[in-house]
């Protein structure tokens, strides 16, 4: 019998995958021709200005295991801390940096790559500074809603311990989670940031 329409059901949740990949980023599978470039491939231009930075990471599942079909996005603020947005209000953000970052994980290792600008910082709803931060959302086979959280950077130590969302964390041993130590490699600063889904290293995620 066809359900009438004021009695419509909410649509049952399903996972991102097996298939992620494929839909969101066809030139990564081999599926080409179809778009010039996988969206979100190219964060930056010569003309972006700012430190540049790499991102690399792995998201690993309650055993300790990298999940090999997970797709990481990012979200961030450019170099003045501006946002690439209709409702940023503060200012003109920098046109040559597109603020949004989509990677598939590396389907031998897991590891997701961001070549990106580090951002600056950007006022808390209060007006207080936040630290330079970039905003993650994770999808892959098993999640039934893309799981959001952050990457601080390990050389802002003095902006992390003031930032007013870390502040908020009661239990300070997990604030680690979220903190991406720096090395040099390559001549290009990198902050590894690893995300685990569970287990006792898991990662800080964020209900919004």
């Amino acid at each position: 019998m066809v359900q009438s329409l004021d009695r419509l059901k909410e649509s049952p949740s399903q996972t991102a995958g097996p298939y992620v990949h494929i839909g969101c980023t066809p030139n990564y599978c081999g599926i080409e021709q179809v778009f010039p470039e996988d969206l979100g491939s190219r964060m930056l231009k010569e003309e972006t200005r700012g430190e540049r930075i790499r991102i690399v990471g792995r998201v690993f599942d309650g055993v300790g295991t990298p999940l090999k079909d997970a797709l990481v996005e990012v979200w961030q603020a450019d170099a003045a801390g501006l946002y690439p947005s209709p409702q940023e209000t503060r200012g003109k953000a920098d046109p040559a940096f597109t603020g949004f970052g989509r990677s598939a994980g590396d389907m031998a290792t897991g590891e997701f790559v961001f070549e990106t600008i580090k951002p600056g910082s950007v006022p808390f709803k209060d007006g207080r500074p936040q630290a330079p931060h970039v905003t993650l959302w994770i999808v892959a086979r098993g999640i039934n809603i893309g799981l959001h959280t952050r990457l601080y950077f390990g050389d802002e130590g003095a902006a992390n311990e003031a930032d007013p969302i870390l502040a908020r964390i009661e239990h300070r041993s997990r604030v680690a989670t979220l903190i991406a130590p720096k090395t040099v490699e390559g001549g290009i600063a990198t902050y590894r940031h690893d995300i685990f889904l569970q287990g006792e290293k898991e990662t800080i995620f964020f209900d919004i």
